[in-house]
This record gives C-alpha cells, sequence and structure tokens, in this order.
C-alpha cells in the first residue's frame, strides 16, 4: 500500500520561509510527475508546482520567483522550498505522485501571519 507522508508544514510570519517534504512509502514505481496543491478555507485545491521525471517543472503564476519545487527519485521525495511567504499563501498543501495511478499525501498546514 502506498503512503505519502508530508512534513514541513507550520506557522511562519510574512516574509518567511517554510521547506515542504513529502515521501512515498511502499511500493511504487515509475513515479511521472510529483506536484504540490494546496486548498484554502472556502476555496477549491489549486495547483502550486510540478515537477517531472525528467526534471520539467511548472509554477502558478502566484508562486513564480518565490517557491522552488525540486525530487529525489531515488527516495520517491518531492520538497518545496517556499521563500518571502505571504498571507495569502496560508493554506493546506497536498503533495501528489502519479504513476499508473494518482497519488495523494494527507496535507501539512502552512500559516503565514501578517
Amino acid at each position: 500500500q502506498v503512503q505519502l507522508v508530508e512534513s514541513g508544514g507550520g506557522l511562519v510570519q510574512a516574509g518567511g520561509s517554510l521547506r515542504l517534504s513529502c515521501a512515498a512509502s511502499g511500493s511504487i514505481f515509475s513515479i511521472n510527475t510529483m506536484g504540490w496543491y494546496r486548498q484554502a478555507p472556502g476555496k477549491q485545491r489549486e495547483f502550486v508546482a510540478i515537477i517531472t521525471r525528467g526534471g520539467s517543472i511548472n509554477y502558478a503564476d502566484s508562486v513564480k520567483g518565490r517557491f522552488t519545487i525540486s525530487r529525489e527519485n531515488a527516495k520517491n521525495t518531492v520538497y518545496l522550498q517556499m521563500n518571502s511567504l505571504k498571507p495569502e499563501d496560508t493554506a493546506v498543501y497536498y503533495c501528489n505522485m502519479r504513476a499508473a495511478v494518482s497519488y495523494w499525501g494527507q496535507g501539512t498546514q502552512v500559516t503565514v501571519s501578517s
């Protein structure tokens, strides 16, 4: 059974930084894309960043220049370095990994105070 375990969320002041991690446990092969999504209270889940197995990266416009996604294929792990955080970045952040099926983490809360 595959599980995605996220860590690194928390409370930070505006302008601060956090680094999220998401590691896959269990048997998961040939992960194509790894990504991060977020959901703020009362809003739909939205795309944040994605990285392919080959290293191609795409970001939501709202986080470009502030967030950096990276991955370690050998460890089935994806990271999200978040700098210059803003109150509007407050949300539950979910990691996603897509192989033959799509897997989601349980979510980690990020709260940015003004």
